[in-house]
């Protein structure tokens, strides 16, 4: 029994065989396919079957398509081998139902064999096989479509469009551009909105822009794919704008014009423009529970940092998605809360790498290493697939740590990932910077310089890495060798090379040198000297000994000293006993920052090694007098795989009591050795009177 109310209307004139034509036939199989019901289409085969309109071509061509597009093309196919007669109807129909399932070498062999390929049956290829991302061929369908004399209509273009687009080649969008400004659809406001897409998606906001101008009608898909446009690839103000005016001109917007505006303005943090436009969706009922304007309002709140009307929407969104919760992540990691981010993760049903990605980054940017490798571990168990941007996090974290026992492991699943350290639609290359860099700052020179070479290529990171990672480990003329090779391969300096290239100077006492870097920063690579590059300068000469042109070189700098050049000329007077200029750099320190307690000790050291007692007090007291304390040291010792940090007069380690009476038992041992030592000397002192 056939059960759509559509097709009940008709089922009285199924009911007898005296009928004229078989249209009432066709008009029963067109309501299976609008209600997509299969069990109808069958019951209705069922009874054609009787009828003598079972092998009229016509309605075995609408019974063949039922099936198709109803999902059944097994019943599609036997009908198909078994009709006595096919045209190029029969073809499309069974083509159609292959390339919407996706059995697309199916559809192309079956396609290769169509007597006579109509338009139809060619812009079905194009479509299908655009639609199942495969582009190429999609395109090469298209083309041979072209030169086989087939008009191109609205549908074959809007196909090769999207094919143009999903491969981003607007060189053969161009092309097809030419073709349509050439045809009757040059005007057609859906060619125009698909032009603009594809401009959009090949990243050429300018041609784009420039289509739309030049369109004489625009509906809400031309606004919205200029706006996508503008908020993908920038500027995104001109999206802002773009909105402004389409308001202005009294056309329509829609949810996702909404969506695309919020996420310009997350872009932006244009949080007051931001919460303009959710006014806007508050207005309209219908866009209150929309989950992609609800998802970009959660984003564009937590990129603003404000975590609590993000929240407040996340709560309201009735079915969340991966990406709401993948922004709430995000958000309050941003704003140091990792815990309320572990707990929104802890809260997803459903979780992505992106989710797993952003929950890692949010524990290594706020300094709890360990939690980012802990999820790591539990991401491997979970038989997650970790991403270049995965490892990228984790090894910073091992770099942070410097424990290069689990970068060694980090960098052990990075090989077995198959990352090469390209650049690319998908580079990897930063994996490969942070791979030297955990190896450089966990003290491995011989490893990172390993990982360094191996690199497939190479970017500024790259090069800034190696010599950053040389000048900290005191390696200053391995630091200007590798800058050396990066001037030759073509590579330009930038401020943070220079701050690698003059503490390497200064590291290795390249006094002269050092002065010809600093110089040539302006002269040959356009770079304005940040305090930083001031800074390296003061160490590199205050290291040398060269205090008053120390002295010289600061009263002529552009910029206002800060307290870690002050601290640097300070560390440089101790070394060298120059009181004068360390009780000038001192007392600015103590303008600057005179809570910290390392100028008092630096100054109050100098001091005590000239013997100049008098002073040393007169320092102690002025710490009593300002609050001052001095901040204990910190040491620590891995033993097996456990870090144990310790600070003078410390009582917290719960193995406090043995460790205590260890240390009693070795100052026993040396008291009665230094009695020993000074028993001999004694000895010794009176066998020589």
């Amino acid at each position: 029994m056939v059960r759509h109310p559509s097709v009940l209307k008709h089922l009285p004139l199924c009911c007898g065989l005296s009928l004229p034509h078989s249209t009432p036939f066709a008009l029963l199989l067109q309501d299976c396919i609008d209600s997509n019901s299969l069990r109808d289409g069958r019951c209705v085969h069922a009874r054609l079957l009787k009828s003598p309109f079972s092998s009229e071509i016509f309605i075995q061509n609408r019974l063949l398509d039922a099936y198709a597009k109803c999902g059944s093309l097994e019943d599609a196919r036997k009908l198909f081998d078994r009709m006595d007669h096919r045209n190029v109807f029969t073809w499309n129909s069974l083509i159609g139902g292959l390339t919407k399932s996706g059995l697309l070498e199916e559809a192309r062999r079956l396609f290769v064999s169509v007597p006579e390929p109509d338009q139809c049956s060619w812009n079905t290829m194009v479509s299908g096989f655009a639609q199942h991302g495969r582009f190429e061929e999609a395109l090469e369908f298209f083309v041979a479509m072209h030169t086989d004399d087939f008009v191109l209509n609205a549908y074959s273009f809007s196909s090769a469009l999207s094919a143009c687009a999903g491969l981003m080649d607007s060189r053969i969008g161009v092309q097809i551009h030419a073709l349509i400004s050439k045809s009757q659809l040059a005007s057609d406001v859906y060619m125009g909105s698909a032009l603009v897409d594809m401009y959009s998606k090949c990243r050429r906001p300018l041609d784009a822009c420039r289509v739309f101008e030049g369109m004489e009608k625009r509906n809400v898909v031309s606004w919205n794919s200029l706006i996508t446009c503008f908020e993908q690839n920038g500027p995104e103000n001109e999206a802002l704008a773009l909105f402004v005016r389409m308001m202005e001109g009294g056309m329509e917007h829609d949810e996702m014009t909404l969506a695309s505006v919020v996420s310009a303005c997350a872009s932006l943090s244009a949080v007051k423009e931001g919460m303009q436009v959710h006014a806007q969706a508050i207005k309209h009922d219908k866009y209150r529970e929309d989950l992609v304007l609800n998802n970009a309002l959660v984003d564009m709140y937590a990129k603003c940092r404000r975590i609590r009307e993000a929240r407040s929407i996340f709560d309201r969104i009735p079915v969340r998605s991966v990406v709401s919760g993948t922004s709430m992540i995000s958000g309050y990691a941003k704003s140091s809360s990792v815990h309320d981010a572990g707990v929104v993760f802890l809260g997803m049903t459903e979780r992505n790498i992106v989710a797993w990605n952003a929950l890692i980054a949010g524990y290594t940017q706020n300094g709890e290493d360990e939690e980012a490798l802990k999820l790591f571990l539990w991401l491997k168990r979970e038989s997650v697939w970790p991403t270049h941007y995965t490892f990228g996090n984790i090894l910073n974290a091992c770099a942070n740590l410097a424990n290069l026992q689990l970068g060694q492991q980090a960098h052990a699943h990075v090989l077995k990932h198959g990352f090469r350290f390209e650049a690319g639609a998908v580079p990897d290359i930063f994996v490969g910077n942070s791979l030297v860099d955990m190896y450089l700052k966990s003290g491995s020179i011989d490893d990172g310089s390993k990982a360094f070479d191996k690199m497939v290529a190479r970017d500024k990171v790259s090069w800034n890495a190696m010599i950053v990672g040389y000048a900290q480990n005191g390696l200053g003329e391995d630091a200007l060798q590798v800058f050396r090779r990066m001037l030759l391969s073509g590579e330009t300096p930038d401020h943070v090379t220079m701050i690698g290239v003059l503490s390497g100077c200064s590291h290795a006492g390249l006094v002269e040198e050092g002065r010809q870097y600093f110089w040539s920063m302006t002269k040959e690579y356009g770079l304005v000297p940040s305090h930083d590059h001031y800074t390296c300068m003061v160490d590199l000469l205050g290291r040398a000994g060269h205090l008053k042109e120390v002295e010289k070189f600061i009263h002529e700098m552009p910029i206002e000293p800060d307290s870690v050049l002050w601290g640097s000329l300070l560390a440089a007077c101790k070394l060298h006993r120059d009181v004068e200029i360390g009780e000038w750099a001192a007392k600015r320190l103590f303008e600057l920052d005179s809570g910290n307690s390392g100028p008092y000790v630096l100054l109050s050291n100098m001091y005590a090694e000239m013997g100049r007692w008098a002073d040393v007090l007169r320092i102690r007291r002025l710490m009593r007098m300002k609050g001052v304390i001095k901040q204990p040291g910190y040491s620590w010792i891995e033993i097996e795989s456990k870090v144990h940090v310790f600070m003078a007069k410390d009582k917290r380690h719960p193995l406090r009591k043995e460790i205590y009476q260890i240390l009693k038992i070795l100052k026993i041992q040396m008291d009665r050795l230094m009695t020993i030592d000074l028993g001999a000397s004694e000895d010794t002192h009176f066998s020589f009177s």
